[in-house]
């Protein structure tokens, strides 16, 4: 079997991710992302840019003394008084890394740094054997390098590495390329100067701004990089970095297409995405790869089906690697029987088949007015079907009316043996006058001693569940009711307990009877 071609991940969550606007970090947060990024086992971190800021000099210093095992970068640009700032907050690293960079685009060298092709080659060749003299691996960046002149990019990588580079990076600095367009790049860059991506690492830099970071980055491993520079949850300057995740997790997933691997610890990547979420403040979007919320949850029908008889049916990766506990069958409307019955068993009900069906119809009903369907949803419909009694008394419609400044009134529509009855109440509130207008019809001189509401899941559109406690003829019984509507659900509560009655008269003396 061929060797795979190892790819080295450098990550730079820490200084390019830290330039998505609104997610700085203190130099504590940062020791805390970069040890993180250590058990992750990535190969490059890239600490911060030391002469920006004494907190930054300060974060790289702390990150370089306690993170031992990766090489610690510190980023620089081509003059000397930066590459000195490197230097000292690097000065602790068990290995480190100085990564300087140069714009070299016409319209960088036009309208930015208004220097020509040679001065900009002498600027670069300078800077680096100034570096050279007491950093060992020093990393040359030629900055908005997709629009930069192809002879002119191939002249001053070569100028970069005789000076003394160890690691030539090729930026897509505003995104522009196109995957096959940066890989004909990189291409032409090695067939060029041989030595890159084997005694010259050759990496790559590529932002989301046309969302084809990651696709560039691949194109890029294809033709001969082996370096991604990249960032946890793909945070970065504008639109964001290549996305470590999607990244690794391809290189992983499509070995048999990319031939290549990494030494990323894949269990890792959901808590590093969570942390950097965390300390940046920065959400990351439900519909993301990899990390995002709904990247392993199946909501249709057909798709839930599959999952449980064949989980690669409908995932290509396995959630366990990247430290999920699993998939996820999010319940819903499009959801299915087979996915709702595996749901019920995990939740440890052991429903007949006719009460299964029972509840999967009210659960569909439940679905049609909830986005989501949770376990404590589905618990609070089992129970009712476990606890379920005949419904003597059952609600055929109501309607409640309450304003401001006028007292609230219900009007109340219940079935009884095939007959419906009607009535119309005031309260001291809506729900206090759907209760009359149900006494009106029933006669219970049911007093109603206990009412409790508590919200079974969160959100807007949470199920509700009432219990209510009645004292009828000296004894007491409950009852409990489920709806997004809480009015329904004291509604519904109230009855089951006269149910309860009508079903064992015996329990409180006489059984309510219609008028």
């Amino acid at each position: 079997m061929t060797q795979q071609r190892k790819i080295h991940i450098f990550d730079t969550t820490l200084r390019d991710g830290e330039q998505s606007p609104g997610a700085s970090l203190t130099p504590d947060e940062k020791l805390k992302i970069a040890r993180l990024l250590e058990r992750l086992n990535v190969d490059v971190i890239e600490a911060g840019f030391p002469a920006s800021s004494p907190g930054e000099m300060e974060a790289v210093d702390m990150i370089a003394a306690n993170v031992r095992r990766p090489v610690i970068c510190g980023l620089s640009r081509m003059i000397p008084r930066d590459i000195d700032a490197c230097r000292q907050a690097l000065e602790r690293a068990a290995k480190k890394r100085l990564h300087v960079f140069l714009a070299t685009s016409q319209i960088h060298r036009d309208f930015k740094l208004k220097k020509d092709k040679k001065e900009i080659l002498a600027m670069a060749v300078k800077n680096i054997r100034y570096a050279a003299q007491d950093f060992k691996q020093i990393e040359f960046s030629p900055e908005d390098a997709s629009r930069t002149e192809h002879d002119f990019l191939v002249q001053i990588v070569r100028a970069a590495i005789d000076a003394g580079a160890t690691s030539i990076n090729i930026p897509d600095t505003v995104g522009y390329a196109i995957p096959e367009e940066f890989g004909d790049l990189i291409h032409l860059l090695v067939r060029k100067n041989p030595a890159l991506g084997k005694k010259v690492v050759l990496s790559v830099h590529c932002h989301n701004d046309l969302g084809l970071a990651t696709s560039n980055s691949l194109a890029a491993v294809l033709a001969g990089a082996n370096q991604v520079e990249c960032t946890v949850n793909g945070i970065g300057e504008r639109a964001g970095n290549a996305s470590l995740e999607e990244i690794v997790m391809t290189i992983d997933t499509r070995k048999d297409f990319m031939h290549c691997t990494t030494d990323v610890k894949l269990s890792e990547i959901t808590k590093a995405s969570r942390l950097v979420s965390h300390l940046t403040g920065m959400a990351v979007q439900p519909n993301k790869a990899i990390v995002g919320r709904n990247a392993f949850w199946h909501a249709s029908g057909i798709h839930q089906d599959g999952v449980l008889k064949k989980r690669q049916t409908y995932e290509i990766m396995d959630p366990k690697k990247i430290g999920l506990s699993g998939s996820q069958l999010m319940l819903g409307k499009l959801s299915g029987k087979h996915a709702f019955e595996v749901r019920v068993k995990k939740l440890g009900f052991q429903l007949a088949a006719e009460e299964l069906d029972q509840a999967f119809v009210r659960f569909k009903k439940l679905a049609d007015k909830k986005k989501y369907i949770f376990d404590e949803d589905l618990e609070a419909i089992l129970q009712d079907e476990i606890a379920k009694i005949p419904e003597t008394w059952k609600l055929a419609s109501m309607k409640v009316v309450s304003e401001t400044g006028k007292q609230p009134s219900a009007g109340i529509s219940l079935s009884y043996e095939g007959q419906v009855k009607e009535a119309v109440s005031t309260g001291d509130g809506p729900v206090d006058a759907c209760y009359k207008a149900i006494e009106k019809i029933v006669h219970s001189e049911a007093r109603l001693i206990h009412y409790g509401l508590q919200s079974v899941t969160g959100g807007k559109d949470a199920l509700g569940e009432v219990l209510v406690k009645l004292e009828i003829g000296g004894k007491e019984v409950t009852g409990r009711g489920t709806s997004t509507d809480i009015i329904e659900a004291s509604v519904r509560a109230y009855l089951f307990a006269l149910n309860k009655i009508s079903a064992n008269p015996q329990r409180s003396g006489d059984q309510p009877s219609p008028v």
